[in-house]
């Protein structure tokens, strides 16, 4: 199975320069805790992830320093140059990057470095979970049809 196949492509971005409370505000708004922080290349319109941001970096950075958060922009907070999967990676790269870097997520990039979306551990839980109820269904329709067949 590979990265792109498991990545919700529906990526929330904002960009550097964007005020960070309005970044928070978007989280609330969305019910999410991680952020793209994308810039768009001029040249060929594509979006390519240059940061994160997450509900954590802003705690940690900002709330538990008692750092005004009006005064700052997103990319005065956010993670640079984020660790990224290419789409098609195997998945095991891909979780491999997430242990190395202690991540839960990845942004998920294709072939020019645009953003494609994002992997996330809970996209990974939920595929195996429906791998494991395949095998755990064979294991069962296994005796059932034995039954029927050699009663």
């Amino acid at each position: 199975m590979n990265t792109g196949k498991l990545c919700r492509t529906s990526a929330v971005t904002v960009e550097r320069g964007e005020e960070l409370i309005k970044a928070a505000q978007l989280m609330r708004e969305k019910h999410i805790g991680y952020l793209v922080v994308v810039a768009s290349d001029a040249a060929d319109g594509l979006q390519r992830p240059v940061g994160v941001l997450t509900d954590r970096d802003i705690v940690v950075t900002v709330v538990a320093r008692e750092i005004d958060p009006r005064t700052l922009r997103v990319g005065d907070v956010m993670t640079q140059s984020p660790s990224t999967a290419v789409d098609s990676d195997p998945l095991e790269k891909s979780l491999r990057e997430m242990r190395r870097m202690g991540v839960r997520r990845l942004p998920v990039v294709g072939r020019r470095g645009e953003l494609m979306g994002v992997l996330s551990l809970d996209d990974v839980i939920e595929a195996l979970s429906n791998e494991l109820q395949n095998v755990a269904g064979s294991i069962r329709n296994e005796r059932v049809i034995e039954g029927a067949v050699r009663p």
